[in-house]
């Protein structure tokens, strides 16, 4: 009797978790790619080894993968026919790493050919980016598909802006199942890595046409970004002044005094009555409760729609959908 109500216990839960997060699993690749995490890590370590800037450039990657059609590597596409990649997209625009992702899906081909897609590689390095640079690890569920289209119009009007308001950060965030806790410690992945001038030096003057600067923006900071960008646009400065190659809870200490690059991300700390200050006060005050959240937010950004069983393919080559004939039907364990 009590084993009867326990697979009926089990099978009640079961109803409770979101389709993805029930067809994704920690243990997808224990047969058919057993070495997938070793392999992943090293060749993060290779690449940032050879540039501190490797982890932010794939988180970022990650990132704008997951907001457009969910987690299934169509950030990756390039154009081809039939496809308008949505790496023209304007909130791609010198986005960076494509060759990291090349590089490590090799590696993973070499040992592995034809099983782990692309969209979970991105999960995979991400994971590894931000715990080889001093921060969080978490369980990385695998069992994504790689997606055998772009969209171009939905990474236009999905992916956040760097200068856009609160409301709309949160708006966009919603609109794949996040909440505000989710924005403000996904937020966090600002704690590593660079932005051109072109995207903040805005708030350097005329502000929102205030004939001001940003009053958000510490003026002695301002200063000093205005002399970085005094080379061109496509300058780039580091998110975090104090550590920036580290990742932290610093992003969380400079958004207190004004010291947040990009327009959104001090809006999380200087809008007023916004119930992201104390949430931005809370990982300020204690790195392990930034990192605690963060890791949770990073698995319920990795959970967005994912291609599971049957859909989408395995790619071998991670730019480009599969020739007709060359397979990709890869492995499912559901």
């Amino acid at each position: 009797m009590a084993s009867s109500n326990a697979v009926a216990f089990c099978f009640f839960l079961a109803l409770l978790l979101p389709a993805s997060l029930a067809q994704l699993s920690e243990n997808f690749y224990d047969k058919t790619c057993p070495t997938l995490p070793n392999i992943v890590r090293a060749a993060v370590k290779k690449a940032i080894d050879s540039d501190v800037r490797a982890g932010a450039k794939l988180i970022r990657l990650h990132f704008h993968d997951c907001f457009v059609n969910g987690c299934d590597g169509s950030v990756l596409l390039v154009d081809a026919p039939g496809i308008i990649s949505e790496l023209n997209s304007p909130g791609n625009q010198g986005i960076q790493g494509l060759e990291i992702v090349d590089a490590i899906k090799a590696d993973v081909e070499r040992s592995c050919p034809g099983v782990v897609s692309c969209a979970d590689i991105l999960a995979q390095a991400s994971k590894d980016s931000v715990n080889l640079q001093g921060g969080p690890s978490w369980r990385v569920l695998h069992g994504r598909r790689d997606s055998k289209i772009a969209n171009k119009t939905g990474a236009d009007a999905n992916l956040a802006s760097p200068f856009e308001t609160l409301v709309q950060l949160k708006a966009k965030f919603a609109a794949v199942g996040l909440g505000t806790t989710d924005l403000v410690a996904l937020s966090g992945a600002h704690t590593f890595g660079r932005s051109r001038c072109r995207f903040f030096s805005h708030r350097f003057s005329n502000f929102n046409n205030t004939g001001s600067p940003d009053p958000s923006l510490d003026p002695n900071y301002r200063q000093v970004l205005e002399g970085v960008c005094s080379a061109g646009p496509d300058t780039r400065a580091n998110f975090d002044p104090t550590t920036p190659d580290v990742f932290d809870k610093n992003y969380y200490t400079n958004l207190k005094v004004g010291k947040g690059l990009l327009q959104s991300d001090q809006e999380l700390f200087s809008t007023p009555g916004a119930d992201t200050i104390a949430i931005v006060d809370s990982f300020a005050a204690r790195e392990g409760t930034f990192f605690k959240e963060f890791r949770h937010s990073m698995m319920n950004m990795g959970n967005i729609k994912p291609l599971t069983g049957s859909s989408g393919e395995i790619r071998r080559n991670c730019a480009r959908v599969n020739a007709a004939g060359m397979g990709g039907e890869g492995h499912d364990v559901m």
